[in-house]
Formats: structure tokens, C-alpha cells, sequence
């Protein structure tokens, strides 16, 4: 090789040290490659050292070798940790999924991919320092954010707001830096707190009386438990059948109480997600409710045969009378009524005492349930168990009425005494300041203590009518004038009564006029 001597001044003849130093140099950068071979990265540092280069002195090769070796360090490997317990979200609100890098390291500059059970789509996807959202799985647009306050230690954490029961399931966190790559698996769970559960009789079972405790809007389907009034469980048998309501489940459980046993008992449903629990009132069976078989009953079965013609003559009797007293006792209070009222009470909702998860109208008229609570200041008048509102109205005498459309899912509409209790679980009863009925689940009733039974089917529109000189509150079908339930004279206290709501579910129940 032809060199001139301004060339030789500049790339000096190596010597046989320098060669046998430069191999050796070249056998570990040969052997400490990957597999793979060299990254993009690599490949960039290697295209600088050109072929005029690679006849120079061993400097040169040093300066190169060093070079690589850095960029090797900076693309160090690390470890993917997530959490070793599921995470639970409560429907309706938002969650953090934790994953970070061990050692902590800047994440700003890798990939950071959240999948499911594929790859792509993603849930979420961090890339080249910002989000793509071009691949995202349609169920996940809009609710997804990597939070990047810590990245650069090494957290990358996912959040997704509004959980819904089907984000439910295991989830990837994968972090790339180059060619390496490491992921980690954490579980999810969600969960939802139904509506308090409702006690009924449904009749009588091999010697007993069949009870019922039925609730709905739970997720994932609830565990049912029955007490005695100590709160001690109660061992016998019972019988659940839960259905599907959308996202959600509606559970209905059945037990089967012998007279022998306890008549005072109550129900509450579970949330093994939670570890929480909503329970029913505590509620009694009347002995006059089991059937019995005693010598005295043969006896009187026999002299009823004997005297049955008569019995049976009477009966008509009374039964005619007692039709035609009923019938002119409704006509009277209806007259009454008339007479008394010329407008309605123009009635509207108090947003102050508004549960947090129920939603009023602008003007006051209307009120629905929604999942996620709402973030109104927790003030003593506002409700925090029950979703239930008062009447920002209150009367103290004279006759006053308004009505309200109902249709169907679960409701409530009456009265309320100005000092119902507001915070905590209270008695849906006269017991407890309240004064209603509504639609419990398959049940139409009388919000009394122990719950009345109605037999007519629920309206789409009562008309509430309420007498405060009497403390007496009528319950009307504002359709067909019928009357649906009184409580007696004299039930109201002497105190400001008030228009009060209960409703579950997603429909809007509205106040007329």
C-alpha cells in the first residue's frame, strides 16, 4: 500500500502491540453481542467509525469500544413489577393500575403498552413520548390516561375513570426499551353495591312461611345472609336465584321459617369484592300467619258444618253492608276532597337534601338515580344511605295535594316529617318519620311496619293527598280515581310535614303540577 508522507504523519504504522491489543478488543465487543445482533442504536455508533477510520490507531479503537459499551449501559435491562393482589374499582369511579420498573429507571423514552388478552388492540398505548390512541379498543376511548407524574422514576401506571363491569379481568403492562422488553400481570376486579334489600311473605311452605329477600343493581352477583334479631346467622336452608339485569345482577333469596323459630329476622346481601354489605329492616311474622291443627279447631270445624246455612246467611249480610259502608266511606272521602281542594300544592324538590347519587331537574321537578355518586357538600339535611329526597315545601295545617308520575322500576312517593333522620339507614316507615308507598321490586305496598301488601297493580301516577289538621295522608290513582291506601287519622305528628322521594334505577320519576 502506496501512502504519502502527509497520510503517514497522520495515520502512524501501528505497531505489533497495538495489533495484538486491537484483536483482543475485537474478540469481546464479537462475544459480547446478543443474539439478536445490534440494535438500531448500535448500528448508528458502528456507521461513524467509516473505513478511514478503521485504518487508524488503537486510540480510535478504544474511543469506539467505550462508546458502545456506554450505549449498552443506558439500555440496561430491568424488571416489570405490578401489584400481587387484585385491584378492586367500584363502578362508576375511577382506579389506578400500578406498575413500575425495578430498578427504577426514566421511562419517558420507552414503550409502554397496557393490553388485555391481545397485543393489538390495546387498552393503552405510550409511545415515542406521547399516547396513540389509533389501535385502542373501542370499549377504552375516552377513559384511559398513563400517569406520568412519576415516570421518570420508573412508574407507569394506568388510569381508567368510569369502571364498568366488563373491565373486569387480567391486565398486561409491558415496557420495551429497544430490543428488551418485559411485562407484568395484574388482576382487576370490579365491583357495585345494589339497592337495600326488601323483605315479603310469599306464603306458606311445608308447615312454615316462605319469606323473601329480593335486591338489584349488584356486581358481581351478591351473598346472602339471613339473622335472628341478635345478628346471629339462621341455619336453615335457603334458595337463591340471581338473573342478570344489563350489567348487573337482581337477586332474590327464599327462606322457609317455622313457628318454633325465629319470627324476627332480616336479610343482607354482601359484596364479597368490597367486603360490604347492605341490610334489610329487621322484620315479624305473627303467629296468626302459621297454620296450626289443634283438637279445639276439629271441634269448631264440626259445629261450623252444623251451623254453615246460618254462617254462610250472615256472612252475605254482613259482606253486602260492609260493601256498600266501604263504598260510601270512599265516595265521602272523595266528595270531601273535592270540596276541600281547588288547586294543587305546587310542589318541588329540595337539591339540598338530594342523595348524591340522584340527579334534579333545573326546576325542581324532576329526579332520577344515576351509579356515580355526585360530589355535592356533605350538609346534615342531605341523605347519605337511602336515595331519597324531601319537597322543599312543607305545610303544617290545612289540605293540600300534588301528584307525581311514577311508571315502572323501583320507587317510592309520600311524606316525610321535617325531622326525618338523614344520615345513615333509617326505617322506610311511620316509625321512622315516612309516610308512602312504592314498588319494591315484583311487590306494590304500603311503606307500613311490617310492609302492607297491595293488591291493585301499581299506577303510573298517585296522587298524594295530605290532611294536616287530621295527620292523615290518602294515597290516589290520579287515573282512575281509585284509592289506593290511607293511613288512619292521627298518624302524622304535630310538626312540618314535607313531599318525600325514593327511587332506584335509571327512571325519572316527575312531580305534578
Amino acid at each position: 500500500m502506496n501512502v504519502s508522507r502527509s497520510e503517514a504523519s497522520v495515520f502512524p504504522e501501528p505497531r505489533l502491540s497495538e495489533i495484538t491489543v486491537t484483536v483482543t478488543f475485537c474478540c469481546c465487543f464479537l462475544s459480547s453481542l446478543p443474539p439478536s445482533g445490534l440494535s438500531q442504536g448500535e448500528m448508528k455508533i458502528l456507521s461513524v467509525y467509516d473505513s478511514s477510520r478503521a485504518r487508524s490507531s488503537l486510540p480510535h479503537f478504544i474511543v469506539f469500544f467505550l462508546t458502545y459499551y456506554v450505549h449498552r449501559l443506558e439500555s440496561a435491562q430491568f424488571a416489570v413489577n405490578g401489584p400481587a393482589h387484585p385491584v378492586t374499582a367500584v363502578v362508576g369511579e375511577g382506579i389506578k393500575l400500578p406498575c413500575s420498573l425495578s430498578p427504577g429507571m426514566n421511562a419517558e423514552h420507552m414503550e409502554v403498552r397496557w393490553f388485555r388478552r391481545e397485543f393489538t388492540p390495546f387498552v393503552h398505548l405510550y409511545q415515542c413520548g406521547k399516547d396513540e390512541f389509533g389501535q385502542q379498543m373501542p370499549e377504552y376511548h375516552g377513559r384511559t390516561e398513563l400517569l406520568k407524574d412519576s415516570i421518570t422514576d420508573g412508574n407507569v401506571e394506568l388510569g381508567i375513570i368510569n369502571v364498568r363491569p366488563s373491565d373486569e379481568g387480567q391486565y398486561h403492562c409491558s415496557v420495551q426499551d429497544g430490543d428488551f422488553q418485559e411485562e407484568a400481570v395484574l388482576e382487576l376486579k370490579v365491583a357495585a353495591l345494589g339497592s337495600a334489600p326488601h323483605i315479603s311473605v310469599e306464603g306458606h311452605q311445608d308447615g312454615g312461611i316462605r319469606v323473601v329477600c329480593q335486591s338489584a343493581g349488584w356486581y358481581p352477583q351478591p351473598q346472602v345472609l339471613w339473622r335472628d334479631p341478635k345478628g346471629q346467622p339462621l341455619s336453615a336452608s335457603t334458595e337463591t336465584k340471581s338473573e342478570e339485569d344489563g350489567d348487573f345482577f337482581k337477586t332474590k333469596n327464599s327462606i322457609v321459617i317455622m313457628e318454633n323459630s325465629h319470627k324476627s329476622l332480616s336479610c343482607s346481601m354482601r359484596n364479597t369484592h368490597l367486603d360490604e354489605e347492605r341490610k334489610s329492616i329487621t322484620f315479624y311474622i305473627s303467629d296468626s300467619f302459621f297454620p296450626r291443627a289443634s283438637p279445639w279447631m276439629v271441634g269448631w270445624n264440626v259445629t261450623l258444618v252444623i251451623l254453615l246455612p246460618f254462617v254462610c246467611l250472615a256472612s252475605f249480610l254482613f259482606r253486602v253492608r260492609g260493601k256498600h259502608l266501604d263504598t260510601i266511606s270512599k265516595i265521602c272521602t272523595e266528595l270531601e276532597w273535592r270540596r276541600a281542594l281547588h288547586d294543587a300544592a305546587n310542589v318541588t324538590l329540595d337539591p339540598d337534601t338530594a342523595h348524591p347519587q340522584l340527579i334534579l331537574s333545573e326546576d325542581g321537578k324532576r329526579v332520577r338515580q344515576v351509579r356515580t355518586r355526585q360530589p355535592p357538600p356533605d350538609i346534615p339535611e342531605r341523605f347519605d344511605y337511602w336515595c331519597c329526597v324531601l319537597g322543599l315545601e312543607g305545610f303544617t295545617s290545612g289540605r293540600h295535594y300534588w301528584e307525581v308520575e311514577v311508571g315502572g322500576g323501583l320507587w317510592a312517593v309520600g311524606v316525610a316529617r321535617e325531622s326525618v333522620s338523614r344520615k345513615g339507614e333509617i326505617s322506610l316507615s311511620p316509625k321512622g318519620g315516612i309516610w308512602a308507598v312504592g314498588q319494591w321490586g315484583d311487590e306494590f305496598e304500603a311503606l307500613t311496619d311490617p310492609h302492607t301488601a297491595l293488591l291493585l297493580s301499581p299506577p303510573s301516577r298517585i296522587r298524594v293527598c295530605l290532611d294536616c289538621d287530621r295527620g292523615q295522608v290518602t294515597f290516589i290513582d290520579a287515573g282512575t280515581e281509585a284509592s289506593i291506601f290511607t293511613f288512619p287519622p292521627g298518624s302524622l305528628p304535630g310538626e312540618r310535614i314535607r313531599p318525600w322521594v325514593w327511587v332506584w334505577g335509571t327512571k325519572t320519576l316527575q312531580l305534578f303540577p
